[in-house]
């Protein structure tokens, strides 16, 4: 049976020099990303180049994707928050793409790495940490403070506000990358059950046919976890920005 974990390993592609005594390279994680990228550049300029009357398949796309994120910001940041469109929209763009292009056959999924969730989540912790600051001073720290609490519960509940602020960065890239990572290994386990069973002759083929069951069925469930996690990331990211805009309980 195939190793799961080995579509998970980086390969160096092109090396490109040394900085500080650690090689810089292009991997196949860059070139992934790179892709995605790309995919979703043509899908916006491609899209947004007609500008029919009438929008074609690129073009409904375009605007469903950007309908869908700058709905997402209002309903929860308010009118407000469409400053930071830009950055949202980005985010689940890239997310959403990486993993549906991940779910294809002998590809690379760039967010099963903790690395790439990490540096996605510290991007939103710091934007609104700075935001936060710079737009409301002192005032930030408001955040820490729920109004209504009795103050002889008040240093702990702070304490646990404060714990639960720096924590953010951690839940959300965990919840991203375990999940994608938990659904490929998934998936590349029954898929190796068919090809193991299918090996067998007309037993085996028999044999194989509750896997393959099972793994078109996975296969599907991934492209809805694929949406999901974006989303949810996309989400989590509005309600963090919201705290920064509006900090105050």
């Amino acid at each position: 049976m195939a190793d799961p974990i080995e579509q998970f390993e980086i390969h160096k592609i092109v090396s490109l020099g040394h900085i500080g005594g650690q090689e810089i390279a292009i991997t196949n994680s860059t070139v992934y990303m790179f892709v995605a990228v790309g995919v979703i550049s043509l899908l916006m300029i491609g899209g947004s180049a007609a500008r029919s009357v009438v929008p074609g398949r690129f073009q409904s796309l375009a605007e469903l994707t950007y309908e869908f994120v700058a709905n997402t910001l209002k309903s929860s940041v308010g009118e407000e928050g469409m400053k930071f469109f830009p950055l949202v929209f980005s985010i689940f763009m890239f997310i959403l793409t990486a993993n549906l292009i991940g779910i294809i056959p002998f590809t690379f999924t760039v967010t099963s790495h903790l690395i790439v969730t990490v540096a996605l989540a510290l991007l939103v912790f710091l934007t609104v940490l700075l935001y936060g600051l710079y737009k409301n001073g002192l005032k930030f720290f408001k955040l820490f403070v729920p109004s209504g609490i009795p103050i002889y519960i008040l240093p702990l509940i702070m304490v646990i506000e404060v714990i639960s602020f720096l924590s953010r960065p951690v839940s959300h890239s965990v919840r991203l990358f375990a999940n994608m990572l938990a659904g490929h290994i998934t998936l590349k386990v029954f898929a190796s059950f068919v090809a193991s069973l299918g090996a067998l002759g007309a037993v085996g083929i028999f044999g194989a046919t509750l896997p393959l069951a099972m793994t078109t069925a996975l296969t599907a469930l991934e492209l809805l976890v694929a949406f999901l996690q974006a989303y949810v990331f996309a989400i989590l990211t509005c309600i963090y920005l919201n705290d920064a805009l509006h900090p105050g309980h």
